[in-house]
């Protein structure tokens, strides 16, 4: 063999051997009769007859590298006629995108300048080679089904940012995604086209016509009599928006629809076509035909059985055969023509890939008989081949091309050598290997053959108007559960078959995780893990660049495949090792988090930054860990300013570089994932405008450097993972919490750690997306019963209405028909009870690596926040995403792991480990969805006592010190269901008048659909939290007074607001209140009834706190909220008010401001303070509500509908209006509650009369200089200034400041005027 690397050309192996006689003997060649006979029958003449014996040339391994030139040469004169230069085309033979002159606007081109990416509003690009005559047909691989233009241009046509291809004269186009041909004008034509799918473009410049085909079907001539004569040449070109992307097949691979008569602009290398052909005809010849030594004759051999044995006269004649053949295998259209199609005829005898270990023998040849640069390009190509067909074939009713290809790559990747390669340098490096577990959803239904499949078609009809799946369970009629069952056939009969192919791609996956081939480096594992990780760096790095992230739908797939893959071997792995955890039982152990054995990258931690974490808590690892923080490392990692002067020097030698270099496009640090799936690592960036939007927001390089001292992921071993004796490897620094016991092998856990991130990236994005089919088949089903209701009541004589209908009902009838094959389709690949089962398994791992990360202590602030999301978002798309379905009730362990859940929401929403504000966030509005559904709340009331009494004691703190909102609205939803006329789902005044708008308020709506959920009050932490605000006294003034101040504020926000929109309301011109402005109205005015609705559950739970005047702070509690009660009744029920003009004009955005919300929550606390307490609170009530001076009785006078006579005196004659009363919302208030209302109004008349009867006149001099509302009753020391109790006291809640001198105040006595005075 030769050395490698010597000189710039790579010589040839040699295997030629000596003339010597005696060699034969020595090597085992065969006698030369047999070997004569051996080589004319391996190496036939090109007609494939073989000349008689005596005519014969006598062969041997001298002479036969001559025969077999004389053999390959045959055919020259053809071939050279061939190569001419084709008439009728103009440009390079090699045909690609031109990136220097032939493009408009923003652009990134694929490194082989054959895929391209839009990245401005509507950029062009045409190609490099032109055609004036003859039929020309190129090929374009649709990667994203948006919105583009594909087509035939001329070198006149100017494009813009609005005008492409098509939109100007001589040029014409078909667009997919709007199904319109363009030329100028446009037209309908064609069908839709999806992602995965293949346009054939087919010009006639002999007849003058273009057409095109969809998948080898033609959509028919586009356009006829297209301009034709002296300078008018046509070249392939295409416009797209922004993230669309294709690929461009000129012909420099074999077309996959080819139409006869129409040549391909790039011709194919025919001479070498040839060539490869007979050669592949002499290796297979080889695998036919065996020498029976002992016999002296050849016989026929089982080809799927064949094997090399070490036979040398097979492996020289082998080797005469590669020397030619492994030079054409390093060109992508042999590969794919050649070599691909036999591989695959090689499988398509059937059964399993293992019953056929000639293709595995076939590699080992080209192992041993090609140079090493031939078989990594040779790879290389196959796989891109591979990927290719697997992305653009059709969806077809059994799936027969996707398993085919997939059983092949299987087949390769099988070999270990050529594995590990693929795996080193291909899968993730050039190739977006990701699509191999991708199984992409057909849009046309019909094509697919989703129609033989699923002949019946079925969809839920207990839908309401406001869409929600009615409570009332109907009869189902004879028909339709005939219809249902057949449905749910068709759809297990696609399930098994999309099996198939899951099965095939988990296969795939196994094999990149075998960590048993350890000949030859590193074992496929490890090389697996350190390629993913890079995976996930890209994705988790560049969330702004789209170029690179891989598409959310591959991710889906790729992980549940990945979980599959992951569960075999940890399971294997259990049953090798029982003291281990089965998958079951998986978590990720805490110090993977600390320990600096795997790279998160720049991920958030829940406390903090990490280089913030590792000095603050330096002491804590080395104390539980025993960790040692490098002090080189620590101020290289902390080094704010080497990062940013890396960023600086980077982007400052970036701005240096020439315009024109520039407009070529600078490269890319990875491939684009939009665009082809199987071209090189860089991209070209084109701009128009000569200048580069792309450049990263960090270099690659940049992230590198700062790496001082940790281990780069493609560096690690299999021992800096899986540990050796005294190494613990990825578990280095187990805490003292953590047991002492297997979990699984190490490198499990980075996967499952790398499973839980993918989720966090896009997964569960995609899963939200996809439920949107789901909710079109529900609009429909609601159109179309709809329809049928109004075909029904329709009048016999008014047959115009019965057509229109009828046509409607048709076109939702088969709208739903194909909604239902295509959610069928959905239901198997995303949202199946498998897939179910791998998101809830998924929520458990993260569950159980909280749960242990959390007993850490101080080291649980190292957990990326991602597990936490992760817990949250999948326990969401469970409850949300899934059903109908399959039901979350159904799983295993549903009750345990919901309690689990909710103790991790009740404990860490407060939890000072955690940071952030986001993921802090995320927490409390996850604890708020949790309390709206009545399983969700059972289990917060199943955790531990401890842990109940400790989430209600972090609700209860002061407000002023976190966002508030969200505690309050879950405080609300404990109560609601207990208030005062707060039973309610939807919004009772909007359900007499817009039954569609009733819904809970904005605020409330936030939560997703809890809003709508009936009220299911928790008595046990409502007890809870009676007993947390009796208990602490400091707690309960904190708390209220925080709630009053947020009402304040929240209240008069409010009517300032109001008070804007009347005035523009009232204005002459014509005039737009900003919806943004209406909808932070609405969320005051909620925010104000959500607050009074805390208030009415701290008075009805506590009510000493108010009327207990032994606390010391009760007093001014209750004069407080007397005094913002009797403001909201003043503003809301003033006659001919504000609120009520407002509220007349039913702005849309202000549906749930009303009368009703806000009164009975007011309502509520006076009936309590007033009416359900002892004599002695209730003449305290009485006593402050009336001393308050905005006290007004004909407000409470109100709430019953008895106006004033003088208000219904001056309105009478204007309007009939009704005015507002309790008695007209008899559903929603109890006759028992009305009757305490009228109690309450009773009694105040009552004690108003006596009041006024008996209150002496005050003199100015005997008021509080504070408010002027009060008598002075107090007097401070040592100053000895006065005011009304009230005053002070508030005052001395945030300042000991006297208000007068600015002594500070000792103490407070009562004061009392003397008699004399």
């Amino acid at each position: 063999m030769t050395s490698r690397g010597a000189g710039t050309a790579f010589s040839r192996k040699n295997y030629r051997l000596s003339t010597e006689p005696e060699k034969s003997k020595v090597t085992g060649i065969v006698n030369s009769r047999l070997l004569n006979d051996y080589l004319h029958r391996v190496f036939t003449s090109a007609d494939g007859n073989q000349p008689a014996a005596a005519y014969r040339k006598h062969l041997t391994f001298q002479n036969l590298q001559e025969h077999l030139e004389r053999l390959l040469a045959e055919e020259n004169g053809s071939e050279d006629s061939r190569d001419q230069v084709a008439e009728g085309r103009l440009g390079p033979s090699t045909v690609v995108l031109d990136h220097t002159s032939g493009f408009e606007g923003l652009l990134l081109v694929d490194d082989d300048l054959l895929g391209v990416i839009g990245h401005s509003n509507f950029g062009s690009i045409r190609a490099t080679t032109c055609v004036y005559k003859g039929k020309w047909i190129y090929e374009v691989l649709i990667s994203s089904q948006g919105l583009m233009q594909i087509g035939w241009c001329t070198l006149n046509c100017r494009f813009n940012q609005e005008e492409g291809v098509g939109d100007t004269p001589d040029s014409y186009a078909y667009d997919g995604n709007r199904v319109r041909k363009w030329n100028v004008t446009t037209t309908n034509y064609g069908k839709s086209w999806a992602a995965g799918d293949i346009v054939s473009c087919l010009i006639d410049l002999d007849e003058g016509t273009i057409a095109f085909c969809l998948n080898g079907i033609s959509l028919g001539t586009a356009f006829d009599n297209i301009t034709r004569g002296a300078g008018m040449a046509y070249f392939p070109a295409i416009s797209l928006s922004f993230k669309e992307s294709v690929a461009f097949n000129f012909g420099s691979r074999p077309l996959r629809y080819p139409v006869e008569g129409y040549r391909p602009l790039q011709d194919p290398p025919v001479a070498d076509l040839l060539k490869a052909r007979k050669l592949l005809g002499y290796l297979k010849n080889v695998i036919h035909i065996g020498i029976d030594v002992t016999e002296g004759k050849l016989v026929e051999k089982d080809t799927s059985m064949w094997q090399l044995q070490g036979e040398p006269t097979v492996l020289i004649t082998l080797a005469h055969i590669f020397n030619y053949f492994s030079p054409l295998m390093c060109k992508v259209y042999l590969v794919e023509d050649v070599l691909m199609t036999f591989l695959l005829s090689i499988l398509e005898r059937g059964g399993a890939v293992e019953a056929h270990p000639l293709i595995q023998q076939l590699l080992d040849l080209m192992w041993l008989l090609m140079e090493e640069y031939e078989v990594h390009e040779c790879l290389k190509q196959l796989l891109m081949s591979l990927l290719r067909a697997y992305r653009f074939s059709p969806i077809i009713p059994d799936l027969g091309l996707q398993i085919h290809y997939l059983r092949l790559t299987i087949a390769v990747l099988k070999h270990e050598k050529s594995r590990k390669y693929l795996l080193s340098n291909v899968l993730f490096d050039v190739l977006r290997s990701v699509v191999f577990f991708y199984i992409k959803s057909p849009l046309r239904v019909e094509e697919a053959g989703l129609q033989e499949l699923i002949p019946t078609t079925w969809w839920p009809n207990r839908f309401t108007k406001e869409g929600k799946e009615s409570k009332e369970v109907k009869e189902e009629s004879a028909e339709e559960r005939l219809r249902r069952r057949a449905y749910e056939r068709g759809c297990q009969r696609l399930k098994k078959r999309i099996e198939v192919v899951e099965g095939l791609q988990v296969q795939i996956l196994k094999l990149l995780l075998n960590n048993k081939d350890r000949g030859g480096g590193e074992a496929s594992r490890y090389i697996f893990l350190n390629k993913f990780r890079k995976f996930l760096q890209e994705n988790a790095s560049n969330r702004g660049n789209l170029a690179v992230l891989c598409p959310p739908e591959y991710m889906v797939c790729f992980l549940h495949r990945l979980i599959a893959a992951l569960r075999y071997f940890w399971d294997g792995h259990k049953a090798k090792t029982p003291a281990a955890l089965s998958s079951e039982e998986a978590y990720v152990p805490p110090q993977l988090f600390y320990n600096g054995k795997v790279d998160y990258f720049d991920l958030q931690r829940l406390g903090g930054l990490l280089s913030h974490l590792k000095k603050t808590l330096k002491d804590d690892l080395a104390a539980k860990a025993n960790i040692l923080i490098d002090p080189a490392e620590l101020q290289a990692v902390t080094m704010d300013d080497l990062d940013e002067d890396e960023e600086s020097a980077t982007s400052a030698a970036q701005s240096q570089r020439p315009s024109a270099a520039l407009a070529i496009g600078g490269a890319l640090a990875r491939p684009a994932w939009l665009s082809s799936p199987t071209l090189g690592r860089a991209n070209r960036f084109l701009s128009t405008a000569a200048v580069s939007l792309m450049n990263p927001r960090r270099p690659l390089g940049a992230l590198e450097k700062i790496k001082v001292l940790s281990l780069r992921a493609e560096q690690r071993t299999r021992e800096d993972i899986e540990g050796t004796h005294g190494n613990d490897g990825l578990l280095l620094g187990r805490p003292p919490e953590e047991p002492d016991q297997p979990i699984t092998e190490n490198s499990l856990l980075e996967v499952l750690d790398g499973i839980v991130m993918m989720y966090n990236l896009s997964v569960h994005q995609q899963l939200g997306k996809m439920v949107g089919v789901s909710d079109d088949v529900n609009e429909y089903a609601m159109a179309l019963k709809d329809t049928e209701e109004k075909i029904s009541r329709c009048p016999k004589r008014r047959r115009d209405i019965h057509e229109e209908l009828l046509k409607s009902q048709k076109v939702f009838s088969e709208k739903l028909n194909h909604l239902s094959r295509r959610l069928a389709w959905i239901n198997v690949t995303i949202y199946s009870k498998e897939k179910m089962q791998d998101i809830y398994w998924l929520l458990r791992v993260c569950i159980r690596t909280i749960e242990h990360g959390d007993r850490t202590g101080s080291l649980f602030a190292f957990m990326p926040e991602f597990y936490l999301s992760v817990a949250m978002n999948s326990y969401s798309a469970l409850k949300n995403y899934f059903s109908p379905v399959n039901s979350m009730e159904e799983l295993p362990g549903y009750e345990e792991t919901l309690m689990r859940l909710a103790a991790i929401l009740a404990k860490h929403f407060a939890d000072s480990r955690i940071v952030g504000t986001d993921i802090r966030d995320s927490l409390m509005q996850a604890l708020a969805s949790y309390v709206c559904y009545p399983h969700s709340l059972r289990a917060v009331e199943r955790i531990p006592e401890e842990q109940r009494i400790s989430m209600m004691k972090n609700l209860l703190a002061p407000y002023e010190q976190r966002p508030w909102a969200q505690t309050n609205w879950i405080l609300v939803r404990l109560w609601r269901g207990c208030g005062f006329g707060y039973r309610y789902t939807r919004l009772p005044h909007l359900l007499k008048t817009k039954p569609e708008d009733a819904s809970l308020p904005s605020l409330q709506r936030d939560l997703s659909v809890a809003s709508f959920q009936k009220p299911c009050p928790s008595t046990l932490l409502q007890r809870h939290m009676a007993d947390l605000l009796r208990s602490d006294r400091d707690l309960a003034p904190s708390f209220l007074n925080s709630v009053l101040n947020q009402l304040n504020w929240a209240f008069s926000e409010f009517i300032g607001m109001i008070q804007e929109i009347q005035q523009a309301a009232e204005r002459l011109e014509r005039n737009f209140v900003d919806s943004r402005q209406l909808k932070v109205c609405a969320t005051c005015f909620d925010l104000s009834v959500s607050l009074l609705r805390v208030l009415e559950m701290t008075v009805t739970l506590a009510p000493e706190i108010f009327l207990d005047w032994n606390r010391p702070s009760s007093e001014l509690l209750l004069r407080r909220l007397a005094q913002l009660l009797n403001q909201v009744l003043n503003r809301v029920t003033a006659e001919r008010n504000l609120f009520d003009r407002v509220v007349n004009l039913r702005l849309p955005g202000l549906e749930s401001v009303d009368h009703y919300p806000i009164l009975v929550a007011v309502t509520g606390i006076l009936v309590r303070l007033l009416v359900d307490t002892d004599v002695q609170g209730t003449e305290r009530a009485t006593a402050v509500l009336l001393a308050d001076p905005c006290f007004q009785l004909r407000s409470i006078q109100y709430l019953l509908g008895h106006a004033e006579p003088s208000a219904l005196a001056a309105a009478a004659p204007a309007t009939d209006k009704r005015h507002f009363s309790l008695h007209t919302y008899t559903e929603y208030i109890s006759t028992e509650e009305l009757t305490k209302v009228e109690k309450m109004l009773n009694h105040l008349s009552e004690e108003s009369k006596q009041a006024a009867a008996t209150t002496l006149p005050t003199s100015e001099e005997d008021l509080c200089p504070i408010c002027y509302a009060h008598p002075i009753s107090a007097i401070f020391r040592p100053c000895s200034h006065k005011s009304c109790k009230a005053c002070i006291n508030q005052h001395l809640m945030n300042n000991k400041d006297c208000f007068f001198c600015k002594a500070t105040i000792t103490g407070v006595d009562d004061f009392t005027k003397p008699a004399s005075s």
